[in-house]
């Protein structure tokens, strides 16, 4: 009996062991949705593009385009952790036609035609590399707005607590990862989630303008995420609630109104100077 008992607790162990081991790599696949194949290039939108190659910190080869909007105004666009840069193009053209912004759409690595493997601290190199690929090319940090949408808004906040920029425009941030998890799966303890993109201690950090959107039918990221995030955050600051709209339909719900609010939080930008 002893011996059995002794059997099926080395089982219970090597399993959980097991388990412990593949958590890293099932974490990864339920955060980072990358694909590769481009559905779309900038000239099928009618949008003037350079094609950019940027080397991050480590090494790996991030690959996007420089979309011009002729502006004086870079849009670093952090897109969310589903496809690559090609599934932004339509809302790219929306922006660059109503705002005349410069827009850096490029993928993080293991997306599109980046190379790498997609993780957090490589996602957050990435996004300091995208940043410096503006710097190089003219644009000075009063001159920089950092966009992210979703995932892309933890890689913002991220970036503009290292760099220098004029404003940050945040849609559908979640509060961390941990937290996102605990919503989805409400029986997973949360020390086995090792990614953090921590929106939630961060905020209170970013003393730059922001505007912060919620989708009112978010299926994907809690609003409630997004509003107490927004309630963290320093003044100077905005809410956006797009009635009606989800996770990825936000820009085509809101549409005049969504164009309306994003002119309105850049034009102040340009009265405050």
């Amino acid at each position: 009996m002893r011996r059995k008992i002794v059997i099926v607790l080395l089982c219970l162990f090597a399993a959980a062991a097991l388990a412990i081991l593949l958590i890293p790599a099932i974490e990864r696949r339920s955060i980072y949705f990358p694909t590769s194949a481009y559905e779309a290039a900038p000239e099928d939108y009618g949008l003037r593009a350079e094609t950019l190659e940027i080397p991050s910190s480590d090494g790996v080869r991030l690959a996007g385009w420089w979309i011009r909007g002729g502006g004086s105004t870079a849009l670093l666009y952090f897109h969310g952790n589903g496809g690559n840069v090609s599934h932004r193009l339509e809302r790219t053209k929306m922006l660059v036609d109503s705002l005349r912004l410069d827009v850096f759409l490029v993928d993080y690595r293991g997306y599109g035609r980046s190379s790498g493997s997609p993780s957090e601290t490589g996602l957050c190199a990435d996004g300091e590399a995208i940043y410096e690929a503006a710097r190089a090319r003219g644009f000075t940090p009063d001159h920089i707005v950092l966009f992210g949408e979703s995932l892309g808004a933890a890689v913002a906040v991220e970036t503009v607590l290292k760099k220098p920029a004029r404003a940050i425009i945040l849609e559908a941030p979640f509060l961390s990862i941990p937290k996102m998890a605990r919503t989805i799966y409400p029986f997973l303890p949360s020390f086995l989630v090792r990614t953090r993109f921590d929106n939630e201690a961060r905020i209170g950090r970013v003393g730059i303008p922001k505007l912060i959107v919620a989708a009112e039918n978010d299926e994907v990221v809690p609003p409630e995420h997004t509003r107490r995030l927004f309630e963290l955050a320093r003044e100077p600051k905005q809410f956006f609630l797009i009635r009606g709209a989800g996770h990825n339909n936000t820009y085509i719900v809101g549409d005049r109104e969504y164009l309306d609010v994003w002119r309105g939080f850049l034009a102040r930008l340009r009265t405050a100077d």
